[in-house]
Order: C-alpha cells, then sequence, then structure tokens
C-alpha cells in the first residue's frame, strides 16, 4: 500500500547510536584514575541505556496515541457521513452534481484530511495526496485500518474504514494526516536529552573524577610513607585522618612501622653491644696473651731455676684459666641474646637459696666470709638454672669486694630478691655502667680476684629474660645491695 506513487513503507525502528571510546594506547597508572574511568564509564552506559529506552518508549506511546485519537476521529467522520449519504434522491442526480454533493459532504467535516471511495473508485479528494491502491480491500474494514508512511523526511498517517451506510452503494472513507511535526517533537526530546546526558557525564566525570582522586589520596600518603620508610626514615608515619577503611589501614601501617622501627633499634643497640663487647674482649685477651707469650718464650729462650720455671708455669695456668672464664662467660652472654627460651618450674623458694649458699660455702670459708639467707616466699615460677647462676654471679661479686671477715646476705621478699654485702663500695659514678659487659670499677683488683667484667652483664641479661631488672645501691666505704626487682610479672606463688 502507498498513498502516493513512489511511496516506501516505512519500517518503525529504534535509532543505533554508537558512543565512542577513549582513543589512544595511554596506560592508566594511578588507581584512582583506573577507579575513575571505570565508574565514568558505567554511569554513562546506564544513563544513555536508560534514557535510549526512555525515549524510545516515550516514542511509541506519542505515536499510538496519534494513530489511535486519529481512528476514532476517523471513526466518528465515518457514521457521520454516512448518515449524510444515506439519502435516496441522490441516486437520481447526475455525477457532476453528486461530487459536489461529495465535496460538500467532506468539507463539513474537515477541508483537507478525507478521501471518500465509492467501492474501488475515488470520488472525492480533500488532500494534497493522491490514494495509489484505492482498491485496496484493507480501506473496507469495518474495524478500520491505518499505516504510516515516510517520503522525503516527512512522516504521513493514512487510516481507513467502512462508512455504515443503507443502501446499494459501498463507501469507504480514508483519513489522510501528516504527522511530521510529532516526529520532529520526538526529535526535539531526543536532541534536548542528549544535551541533558552529556553535560550530565561531563559533571559526572569532573565529580567522580575529584571524589576519587580525594577519597583515595590517603593511599598515595601511604605509598610515600613507605618509600620514605624503606629509604631510611623509620620514624615515618602516614598522615591519615579518616576512619574508614583506609584510615584502619594506615593506623595499621602505622603500627607495623613502628614495630620495624622498633626492631631495627633494637638490632642495632645489639650489633653495638656485640661490637663493643667483641672489642673488650679483644682488649681483655691481651694482656693475658702477653703474659703468656712473655713466659712461655722464658721457658723456651732463658736458662731458668728450677724455681723460676715452676712460677713462669703457675702465671701461665693461672692466665689460661682466666682465658677460660672470659670465653666461658661470653659464649653465655652471647647464648642468652640468642635464645629467649625460659623453662618455668615451681622451685622451693629456701632450697633454692640453700643451694646457691652451699655452692658458694668453698669461697666464702676462703675469706672467711659469713653468708646468710633469709627467706619469705615459698616457691618461685622462674628457670631454676638461670636463677641459681644470677644468685651466684651476685654472690661472688659480692665475697670478692669484701674484707676477710665481712658479711654478705641473702634477702627474698615480695617481688625482690637482694644480695646485701659490707664490702668497700662503688662510687657513685660507677654505678649506671656496672652492666656493661666487660666494665670493672677496678680494673687492677678485678684481675686479681680473677674477674672478667660480664659477671652483671649476664645477671641484666638473666634478670630482663625473667620480666625483672636490676637495682644497685651502694656507698663507697660501706658495702653494696644488687636488687633484683620483677616488673613484668608476679613470679612467685603462695600457697
Amino acid at each position: 500500500m502507498a498513498v502516493a506513487d513512489g511511496w516506501d513503507s516505512h519500517c518503525h525502528a529504534g535509532t543505533k547510536r554508537h558512543i565512542g571510546g577513549m582513543g589512544g594506547r595511554g596506560r592508566v597508572v594511578k588507581l584512582w584514575k583506573k577507579l575513575s574511568l571505570i565508574t565514568v564509564t558505567a554511569l554513562m552506559v546506564s544513563m544513555g541505556a536508560a534514557g535510549a529506552a526512555a525515549i524510545y518508549h516515550s516514542a511509541l506511546y506519542i505515536e499510538g496515541k496519534t494513530v489511535e485519537s486519529y481512528e476514532q476521529q476517523l471513526k466518528a467522520a465515518a457514521y457521520a457521513i454516512g448518515k449524510e449519504l444515506d439519502y435516496e434522491p441522490l441516486a437520481g442526480f447526475q455525477e457532476a452534481t453528486v461530487n459536489a454533493y461529495y465535496h460538500y459532504v467532506l468539507q463539513k467535516f474537515d477541508v483537507s484530511s478525507y478521501i471518500l471511495l465509492e467501492g474501488d473508485k475515488e470520488v472525492c479528494n480533500m488532500t494534497p495526496f493522491v490514494l495509489a491502491n484505492a482498491g485496496d480491500s484493507r480501506w473496507g474494514s469495518e474495524e478500520g485500518y491505518s499505516a504510516i508512511q515516510q517520503n522525503g523526511g516527512r512522516y504521513v498517517l493514512a487510516a481507513g474504514r467502512k462508512v455504515p451506510v443503507v443502501g446499494e452503494r459501498e463507501y469507504k472513507l480514508v483519513l489522510v494526516r501528516d504527522i511530521s511535526a510529532i516526529y520532529a517533537d520526538i526529535r526535539n526530546q531526543a536532541f534536548f536529552y542528549l544535551a541533558v546526558y552529556f553535560g550530565t557525564a561531563l559533571l559526572a566525570v569532573c565529580l567522580v573524577f575529584f571524589m576519587t582522586k580525594r577519597t583515595l589520596g590517603p593511599l598515595q600518603e601511604l605509598q610515600q610513607a613507605a618509600q620514605d620508610i624503606s629509604g631510611g626514615k623509620l620514624e615515618r608515619r602516614a598522615r591519615v585522618g579518616a576512619r574508614d577503611e583506609i584510615g584502619q589501614m594506615a593506623g595499621a601501617f602505622n603500627r607495623m612501622a613502628a614495630q620495624i622501627e622498633n626492631q631495627v633499634k633494637e638490632l642495632r643497640e645489639e650489633s653495638e653491644r656485640r661490637k663493643l663487647m667483641l672489642g673488650s674482649l679483644a682488649h681483655e685477651m691481651k694482656t693475658p696473651m702477653t703474659s703468656i707469650l712473655g713466659y712461655a718464650s722464658s721457658l723456651l729462650h732463658v736458662n731458668l731455676k728450677e724455681e723460676q720455671k715452676e712460677k713462669a708455669l703457675q702465671h701461665i695456668y693461672e692466665e689460661c684459666g682466666r682465658l677460660e672464664r672470659v670465653s666461658s662467660k661470653l659464649m653465655s652472654l652471647i647464648g642468652m641474646y640468642e635464645n629467649d627460651r625460659i623453662e618455668w618450674e615451681e622451685v622451693p623458694a629456701r632450697a633454692l637459696l640453700e643451694r646457691v649458699s652451699l655452692l658458694e660455702e668453698g669461697h666464702c670459708k676462703e675469706k672467711h666470709i659469713t653468708l646468710t639467707y633469709e627467706c619469705g616466699a615459698e616457691k618461685w615460677l622462674v628457670d631454676e638454672d638461670l636463677m641459681i647462676s644470677l644468685l651466684l654471679n651476685l654472690v661472688d661479686n659480692a665475697v670478692k669486694a669484701c674484707q676477710d671477715g665481712g658479711n654478705v646476705t641473702i634477702t627474698a621478699q615480695g617481688r625482690r630478691i637482694t644480695v646485701r654485702d659490707d664490702g668497700c663500695g662503688i662510687p657513685k659514678e660507677e654505678v649506671p655502667r656496672l652492666t656493661e659487659a666487660f666494665y670493672m670499677v677496678d680494673k687492677a683488683r678485678s684481675r686479681k680476684a680473677g674477674g672478667s667484667g660480664l659477671g652483671l652483664a649476664l645477671c641484666d641479661r638473666i634478670a630482663g629474660l625473667h620480666g625483672a631488672k636490676l637495682e644497685i645501691e651502694s656507698i663507697l666505704g660501706e658495702g653494696t645491695a644488687v636488687s633484683v626487682v620483677f616488673e613484668r610479672f608476679y613470679p612467685f606463688i603462695r600457697k
């Protein structure tokens, strides 16, 4: 069917639009840019699809309502015209008169919209169009028939139906209307939506990029903090005030950085301690080794008397013994730093003090020292071997500090174990350095007594492994009291 010669039937199809993506092969490195592009792309695709669907359904609705409106108008006009054409004398008039009557009737309803058919013949055409297929039976349908055709960018609605007339004549009424304005309105709506769409998209792009960069800005701070820490700035911390997941991650990062800083600081201090200890060890070994080499050289190259030989051998023996004690204590001290495992067990307090007293009995008798103990606890939760080693070192130092006939007392009460002597005492300014490895207040007297300067360093380490610290109080010429004070936990068990 065509309304005019050369017209093609119009096929209703949605217009396809291709939205071009971002060109180029530039690689996006920043996370906030990636997230922004993903968000903007998803937003634009969803908005475009939603808008296209809305416009398409709106166009279908407007088109349907327009066709329905004109079909109702055609139905009413066909019924009214049928009443006018149901006129008996009309059959006796001449053809020119009948045609004039047809024009008269159609002009009463619309001057330029209707075409009247009698059978398959066009008898009156009030439109500027030519009906190419007047014999099409669909124009005479009682339910009505309509179609939209396109020609040269114009849209034309053609709707036809049978005219209800009583008599022998069969009439068909066709309504033809140019509805291009309706499609122009639809196009205007589409253009308006596209303008709003691109404007909104541009605003959304700016907002998404800004908000994403602002939201993920703390990650850049974390990255910079990590780079600074890896570059040696261990005190660096991430300055993030957000309370979201990024803020929590920043808090965890700062705690990790603090832990790393503490561990590195401890490793550096440990390294410095070991360097100092090894340097001190080399210095301590130099004197006995020089003495040993000297006496050995005399034995090899000098003709000595038997008494002199025995004396030289005795000196070599004593110096070798001191070297053995120094190396043994050094290995013990290094082992304490490398192995922090403690075998906890309940040890009767009195039995431990009695054992320490028994082990030091011979040493005390040599110098006529009186060793006593006072115990106010029943059981201790300690590593027995380490605690005995600690107390033996403290008692041994106290005995060395006393003159013949002196007194040494061990007191255990509450969180404190104290070893007190009435010996020579220690200058006040020397007390803070007593726990340094190889440090000795009176080096000549300490070496003569067989000391190495490692005893209190061992005691301090053992106390640390038990969650305790050493407190040293001394008055020059009156005596010294060294206490083991437990801080982190209470190691005593009372029944």
